[in-house]
């Protein structure tokens, strides 16, 4: 049968059934897919007689067989469109993303000069790709939430895709680019644009409070926030990148958790890691803290990826007033002396908010995609490195670098605590987030890996906790938060045909910070809705996703 012919019956003979349901035990099953949906699942080796030659039969003994993995963390929100094959994303058997994530995307904007100060702020994380070179896509046609998810639905989407709301746009629209605190009129004015992109179809609302212009908000002016969705959107949910992952993290953690606590709004902690040398340790902290609000009734959850380092845009490590007024304000201060000094002493020797508060260690930070042709050479190299081969300060490095790319550049921030990262890991209310950039050259691995490397690494190799469990946080655990579950995120009849056939024994990741476009092992059949995407280890180019909007009564479909 064609790589590329869609929309047939398949049948899996007798894999072993991982359903990601908590607490449930493998089992071997034949498992029928029709109609995009699971139609039937019956004792192993039974309904192969019974189906037709028209029916794809597969044999998959040894293999797991399991629901497609979600993303509650993720940056496609340009790549779905621009490269529409996601690779990166279905070769590991991602198949539902949210995106919309770190408080700053593509929608709402209401003027071309939004939407082009936000394609120059987040170049590092999804490119920025000219119109002229994807026609008839429609990139950058929309103004709304609404309206993105249009052109989404039009184009079809290689994975399903769900969107948060991100908080920035809604400062940048109600108050500019400026650090300046928000007026009664201008909290109202993002109330109302949050109503408008709930209706929509958004899931929730996002922040990157170490991110302009959002981080300008202060506590009170989210909690005006929170409680529009706690109140008037039930299962909505709020997933701040909060203000510090180093110096005082769970500081701003008890912020996050205050949050739930003061508006009921259920509080997703995205990316809730405590890397930086300081935090060593300190995850029974978070622990606590977290089933602390839980036990009051607050709805906690949290993701993390399986990976110390970090990645984000390179303009990021700046102070926040630096970053005040937008990206050609940014680029003036750095290129004037007075204020490049005053510049390097936040990030050297103080710390400061865009560095979490810690000194930057420049033996840390590694560059990572660049635009313009003059830093090719520079990308994948740590900024102290290149500092030494010019015999320059690494200071300069990183001026020159931003300047020269338009804050285009991204990072990979080598820092993080495995202990850390595995304490986390076993939470009961522990999901899946790639918080992969799949833009570029020089990507972290996460890009390719994420998913393998929990099941391969940490589950089988590491034995962190045993594959069905695994499974469960990287599927049922994320649909109930997303409010999609059972209809996705489990292995049962009548759900949604997204599912993963991989070979326990092999499936690993292989991406690394030198190759990080490898794909991942032991992935073996990977379906979105029914349709094969990947086919024998082989991508297919079918785009079987779907937009998840959040209905008017409260369901995500």
């Amino acid at each position: 049968m064609s790589l590329n012919q869609t929309g047939y019956d398949i049948l899996f003979i007798s894999p072993t059934v991982i359903s990601g349901e908590e607490h449930a035990q493998p089992y071997l099953a034949d498992v029928f897919i029709s109609g995009g949906r699971i139609a039937r699942i019956a004792q192993p080796c039974t309904l192969s007689d019974q189906l037709g030659a028209e029916v794809r039969k597969v044999e998959a003994k040894g293999y797991v067989l399991c629901p497609g993995f979600i993303d509650l963390h993720a940056h496609s929100d340009l790549y779905l469109l621009t490269h529409p094959d996601h690779e990166a994303k279905i070769s590991q058997g991602c198949t539902t993303e949210v995106v919309g994530q770190d408080g700053i995307s593509y929608a709402p904007v209401q003027t071309k000069a939004q939407m082009k100060a936000i394609r120059e702020q987040i170049t590092g994380w999804n490119g920025n790709p000219n119109e002229e070179d994807h026609p008839g896509v429609g990139l950058f046609e929309w103004n709304t939430v609404g309206e993105y998810l249009d052109c989404l639905e039009r184009n079809k989407t290689a994975t399903n895709v769900a969107m948060l709301v991100p908080q920035g746009n809604l400062r940048l629209l109600a108050c500019g680019p400026w650090d300046e605190v928000a007026t009664a009129d201008e909290i109202t004015a993002q109330e109302k644009l949050l109503r408008q992109a709930m209706l929509e179809g958004a899931v929730g609302m996002s922040s990157g409070l170490t991110y302009t212009p959002g981080m300008y908000a202060s506590t009170s002016e989210l909690a005006r926030l929170c409680r529009v969705l706690g109140e008037e959107f039930p299962g909505a949910f709020y997933a701040p990148h909060h203000r510090s992952y180093g110096f005082k993290a769970l500081e701003s953690y008890a912020e996050m958790l205050g949050l739930g606590r003061d508006t009921g709004c259920p509080i997703h902690l995205t990316h809730a890691t405590l890397n930086f040398s300081e935090n060593k340790g300190k995850a029974p902290l978070l622990i606590s803290m977290i089933d602390s609000a839980r036990s009051d009734g607050c709805d906690i959850s949290l993701d993390t990826y399986p990976y110390l380092p970090g990645c984000t845009t390179l303009a990021s490590l700046l102070p926040s007033w630096a970053s005040s007024g937008g990206p050609e304000e940014t680029l003036k201060r750095l290129q004037d002396e007075i204020s490049r000094e005053k510049i390097r002493r936040a990030v050297e020797d103080t710390g400061c908010d865009g560095g979490h508060g810690i000194p930057t260690n420049w033996d840390e930070i590694q560059i990572g995609s660049t635009v313009h042709s003059d830093l090719a050479s520079y990308s994948g190299r740590r900024v102290s490195e290149v500092a030494r081969s010019l015999k320059v300060p690494s200071i300069k490095i990183f001026f020159d670098v931003l300047v020269k790319d338009k804050l285009a550049t991204s990072c990979i921030m080598h820092i993080g605590n495995e202990e850390n990262v595995r304490k986390i890991m076993c939470h009961e209310t522990h999901c899946s987030g790639s918080d992969a950039i799949l833009h570029g050259k020089s990507l972290h691995p996460r890009a390719y890996g994420t998913f393998p490397r929990f099941l391969g690494h940490y589950a089988r190799d590491l034995g962190i906790m045993p594959l069905p469990a695994m499974v469960a946080h990287l599927t049922s655990r994320p649909a109930k938060r997303l409010g999609i579950y059972p209809s996705r995120g489990c292995i049962a009849e009548g759900s949604a045909a997204d599912i993963v056939l991989f070979d326990p024994a092999t499936i690993r990741d292989k991406s690394t910070y030198e190759e990080p476009k490898q794909k991942a092992e032991g992935v073996r059949f990977v379906l979105v809705n029914g349709e094969v995407a990947v086919d024998e280890t082989r991508l297919t180019g079918m785009r079987g996703g779907k937009v998840l909007r959040r209905r008017e009564n409260g369901m995500v479909w």
